[in-house]
């Protein structure tokens, strides 16, 4: 089934001890506000001024600290096959995205976006 992705988002995965320093770096390294995303204390993000992607620092239970991109798309499960074809793995379902690692072990997100946000204009479209 044809559907739509593009790479949206640079996540840095930060300890707990470490998320306020990084989102206070991060905001004045950008110059953009970095919020609270939602009703997640955990998430801070802002859209890059002059790009259109997405800076989140995410703050982590345990592990250390990491980036991991984000591909956002309209069909969850035709854009995980797609990439399941090109050799990425599962590792585990979340609430709208899927955790998966690339053929190296790379960690990166897939994950579902509101309906009539992806477009051709900022999108590709998979056969």
């Amino acid at each position: 089934m044809a559907h739509l992705s593009r790479l949206y988002t640079i996540v840095l995965d930060v300890p707990a001890a470490d998320h306020d320093a990084t989102v206070t770096f991060w905001r004045g390294a950008l110059g953009a506000p970095l919020e609270q995303v939602g009703r997640y204390p955990e998430f801070h993000g802002a859209l890059i001024p002059h790009h259109d992607l997405v800076l989140l620092a995410q703050q982590l239970g345990d592990g250390g600290p990491r980036v991991h991109v984000d591909i956002h798309t309209d069909d969850l499960d035709a854009e995980v096959a797609r990439l399941e074809a090109l050799g990425a793995t599962r590792v585990e379902r979340q609430d709208r995205w899927w955790v998966m690692r690339d053929p190296a072990g790379v960690t990166f997100c897939v994950v579902l976006d509101r309906p009539g946000i992806l477009t051709e204009a900022n999108a590709t479209r998979w056969p």
